[in-house]
C-alpha cells in the first residue's frame, strides 16, 4: 500500500467512517462529519545541489457541526501535525491542519 492510501485508511479509522475525501471535485456530495485532504507541499532536503529526501505535506480539513468534535483533539496529537486555523462556513466548523506524512 502506498503512503497516501495508508494515510487515507488512518484518517478513516480516526473519524470512524469512510467519509474521508482526497482532493474531491466540486461534484462530490460530502457527508458530514468528514475529512477532506490534499497535497499541499513537498519539503525537499538538499545538500551539494542534490535532493536527498522529500516529505509530502497534506492540508487536512476536518468538517463537522459539533464545535467540540473529539477528532480535532486527536488529530492535533499526531506526530508532525500542526493546527493551522478554524473557519466557520455554512453553519459548519472547519479545522485545518498541516500534516507531514
Amino acid at each position: 500500500m502506498d503512503r497516501r492510501n495508508e494515510l487515507h485508511e488512518k484518517l478513516c479509522d480516526l473519524i470512524g467512517s469512510r467519509h474521508v475525501y482526497f482532493q474531491p471535485p466540486e461534484t462530490v456530495k460530502l457527508v458530514y462529519p468528514c475529512i477532506i485532504y490534499g497535497l499541499n507541499d513537498i519539503a525537499v532536503r538538499r545538500a551539494d545541489n542534490t535532493a536527498y529526501s522529500g516529505r509530502l505535506r497534506y492540508a487536512i480539513t476536518v468538517i463537522g457541526k459539533d464545535p467540540d468534535y473529539s477528532v480535532v483533539k486527536e488529530l492535533a496529537l499526531w506526530p508532525l501535525c500542526s493546527f493551522n486555523r478554524r473557519i466557520m462556513a455554512d453553519n459548519l466548523n472547519h479545522w485545518v491542519f498541516e500534516l507531514y506524512y
